[in-house]
């Protein structure tokens, strides 16, 4: 049968129409196997959720904020005794007392030399009284210069030992703050760095808990530095007080110290936020009424109230707290094909 030169050109077109036809076809047929749930958008894995199912699941989101987060180094410290300071604390009111015991009867002796002066010039006393009495004034002179002695060297075995602001706090004049730790209410750290840190200037405040867990930290409050030395650290060493329920003489804590750089702009999310799926960490972010987004957190540090994370979050934000590891058993289960 031979076919005219438009027939052929007809018959070329019919082919090529029914061939795009059957890829149309084949192409529907590839997609109608895989769940709608599963998809990609902007290049992140995510999964759509309708709202009835949201609220039914207990699914929590927070919007996050941008915040300036300080970056910190663990160091370690322990609570220590105060029972010492209160041995040199005694010593020094002992010492005190045979001062103005001292100073007393250097005064009444004082008073009793003019006495006999008076009585010698007047030819009453004879000059062996007077005498008498220059010895015991210059005796009792003598007994008020040892107490000061003692006195000053109590003061200096303090300072010495603890440190100008730990002695003060011994000594009377500011007695009144040593009794939060004689009543326990405050307990009294001792804080080493590593040898190549030091506390950033001017730091009054860290955080210290017994069992490591920084979202549990207490802050503990600058005293002073300290004049002994951890021989296991040989690094500085600082004096600190901290509310003293749950901790005890003797026990370790970590102390989570300022790094002396400027703060990082980021946010803080939950630790309920983070989802661990093959060994790396995610948050879902809603980006849509219905439609979460996995993101890969890549870097994040622990903080009070959560991690903090520099990059992977923007502000503004909707970040999933409760209902992350639904969400991801949902994404996962979209991307297994239906079987006929």
């Amino acid at each position: 049968m031979l076919f005219s030169r438009g027939n052929k050109i007809l018959l070329k077109t019919i082919l090529i129409l029914l061939v795009g036809s059957s890829s149309t076809i084949a192409s529907a047929d590839d997609n109608d196997v895989i769940d709608p749930k599963a998809q990609q958008v902007g290049g992140q894995p995510s999964v759509m959720i309708d709202s009835k199912t949201q609220v039914a699941s207990g699914l929590k989101t927070i919007l996050v904020s941008l915040v300036q987060h300080q970056a910190e180094f663990e160091s370690v410290g322990k609570v220590i005794s105060i029972q010492p300071l209160l041995a040199l604390r005694e010593r020094y009111l002992v010492a005190q007392a045979e001062l103005n015991g001292a100073k007393a009867r250097l005064k009444q002796t004082g008073q009793n030399l003019k006495r006999q002066q008076e009585l010698f010039r007047h030819g009453i006393a004879a000059k062996r009284s007077l005498q008498e009495q220059e010895v015991l004034g210059s005796t009792d002179q003598a007994l008020v210069e040892a107490s000061q002695i003692r006195l000053l060297s109590v003061v200096n075995e303090t300072r010495l030992l603890w440190g100008k602001e730990l002695a003060e706090w011994a000594l009377p004049d500011k007695s009144g703050k040593l009794k939060e730790l004689l009543s326990g209410q405050q307990q009294l750290l001792q804080i080493t760095l590593p040898t190549n840190k030091q506390l950033t200037s001017p730091l009054d405040t860290l955080f210290v808990e017994p069992t490591g867990q920084r979202n549990k930290a207490n802050p503990a409050t600058l005293i002073s530095r300290s004049t002994q030395v951890d021989n296991t650290m040989q690094g500085e060493s600082y004096f600190f007080k901290v509310n003293g329920e749950g901790l005890s003489v003797g026990m370790k804590v970590t102390a989570w110290i300022p790094e002396p750089t400027l703060g990082q702009s980021g946010v803080i999310v939950p630790e309920s936020a983070f989802v661990w799926y093959m060994d790396q960490v995610y948050v879902y972010i809603k980006v849509a009424k219905d439609t979460f987004s996995r993101r890969l957190i890549k870097a994040f540090s622990l903080v009070r109230d959560g991690y903090f994370v520099k990059d992977a979050i923007t502000a503004g934000e909707e970040v999933v707290t409760t209902g992350g590891q639904m969400l991801l058993s949902e994404e996962l289960r979209g991307q297994i094909p239906d079987e006929d």
